[in-house]
């Protein structure tokens, strides 16, 4: 006897037309969106599909694999009832899988615990908890500078060429949460090269962090409808780690760029009407509905915390990915191609970047007292010296002030000590530390934003070290 829940599949002869990856079928019933879909040709291997539009006369239906060949009118169509779910688990930690869950590392599919709907939801602003446990990266310019917090949404702003990606690939071998708590990290890569995926799998299994980390990996070679998966996977099953086992969980997404670019053409096969540059009118509330799944429930243990890379095309900072991904997330870090060229890695440029949770991360009981001090005065020293030095370009060095002129050496100090660390890692003492030397190479009254008690309690650890 047929379980009444049971899913019902229901099969169609003939699509009403094709166009690109997309198929109209007519007269559907009971169409759900996001179900999957069959579709078989004569003579040809089924192809997967998912219902993406659901109408009173037309059902639209995206198709994962090649179209070259499928001939509409003989199709045969088969909505099987079921939703897009993954499969969750404590078991996935140390897996490779494709962006829908399918495993790349030769190893039988995972059990798992659990089966779960893909389509997940925001937390409820009642349930949600204020972010305001620091999460150390290992990132100097990031760790000091711009803190990430438990439960935040930090975007990575990188460009053609920066390496966005290769921080994003170092932060997750580097990130630990600040007291040693259950920790893991999810990496959902989207549209990387086969080269890339091979990088990212060799290298995380070389190392420690392999055992902690779950890989989705979606290729470019990949349907474009798996890379609108691919988030939403690696999403529900962080939340299932987070959430039902109390785990820290870091999210790392790269790049959005590509996911929004899927959108996009998505949405001009279904021939909407464009907005910005062309991408549809509900990419902000589309990217919402990835963004907002981060974050940390009231009386829970766990947390999600994301850290998505955006590539911006030509650089443009206001263009409508990085733009509207700024108006969703609580700051972002951004990455200079001049430093880059310079040498300098991690190449973050630490003025346009911001951290607007750093606040709630830092300070007495969560970093030191004095850490916002110390930020503080790097910053003001630093935006000193960037000014110097367009001033210095046009009347020279000699024609600055004193001041000035310290300021403008203590750019070069301050790029190459503290954000330079040539890939290694470093915790916030070492951090703290190197920001201390490079300001105290100043006269003590350029350094107004370092209060007289945080001066002398400096003053005092450092007679006090061996």
């Amino acid at each position: 006897m047929k379980r009444l829940d049971a899913p019902i599949s229901r099969t169609y002869s003939g699509a009403a037309s094709a166009a690109g990856p997309l198929i109209f079928v007519r007269s559907t019933r009971r169409a759900k969106l996001g179900e999957w879909v069959r579709i078989g040709g004569t003579g040809q291997d089924d192809r997967r599909g998912q219902v993406i539009d659901v109408g009173t006369e037309i059902t639209v239906i995206q198709v994962f694999e090649d179209t070259l060949g499928l001939k509409p009118a003989d199709a045969a169509i088969t909505l099987t009832g079921e939703t897009a779910t993954t499969v969750v688990g404590q078991d996935l930690l140390g897996r490779a899988l494709s962006g829908t869950g399918e495993p790349l590392d030769g190893l039988p599919p995972s059990i798992g615990e659990a089966r779960l709907p893909i389509w997940g939801a925001p937390i409820n602003p009642v349930r949600r908890q204020h972010p305001s446990d620091f999460i150390e990266t290992g990132v100097s310019a990031i760790d000091g500078m711009n803190t990430l917090v438990r439960g935040q949404k930090l975007p990575v702003f990188s460009a053609p060429g920066l390496p966005g990606v290769e921080l994003a690939a170092d932060i997750v071998e580097n990130a630990r949460p600040a007291r040693g708590e259950p920790f893991a990290v999810v990496f959902a890569a989207m549209g990387i090269t086969e080269r890339e995926t091979q990088t990212f799998v060799s290298r995380f299994l070389e190392s420690e962090v392999m055992q902690r980390t779950v890989l989705f990996l979606n290729q470019a070679s990949d349907p474009t409808i798996e890379r609108l998966l691919t988030p939403r996977v690696a999403l529900t099953t962080a939340e299932h780690l987070a959430f039902t086992h109390g785990i820290h969980v870091l999210v790392v997404m790269a790049d959005i760029t590509h996911y929004a670019e899927a959108l996009r053409e998505v949405a001009a096969a279904r021939e909407e009407i464009p907005g910005r540059r062309g991408y549809p009118g509900y990419m902000y509330t589309d990217l919402a509905s990835l963004f907002e799944r981060a974050g940390v429930l009231k009386g829970g243990t766990g947390s999600v915390t994301q850290l998505p890379v955006v590539s911006l095309p030509d650089g443009d900072m206001t263009h409508p990915i990085p733009d509207l991904t700024g108006y969703i997330t609580e700051g972002q870090i951004v990455l200079s191609r001049e430093l880059h060229q310079r040498g300098v890695y991690p190449p973050i440029d630490v003025l346009p970047s911001l951290s607007r949770l750093m606040n709630a991360g830092i300070g007495e009981g969560r970093t030191v007292p004095e850490h916002r001090e110390w930020a503080n005065q790097l910053y003001a020293i630093y935006a000193r010296g960037r000014e110097a030095k367009l001033m210095a370009a046009i009347v020279g060095s000699e024609g600055l002030a004193p001041g000035d002129r310290r300021a403008l050496d203590f750019v070069d100090a301050f790029e190459t000590q503290l954000i330079n660390q040539s890939g290694a890692r470093r915790s916030l003492a070492e951090t703290m530390r190197v920001g201390w030397s490079l300001l105290e190479t100043l006269p003590r009254d350029e350094l107004s934003r370092i209060s007289d008690e945080a001066w002398a309690a400096r003053a005092a650890s450092t007679e006090d070290s061996p």
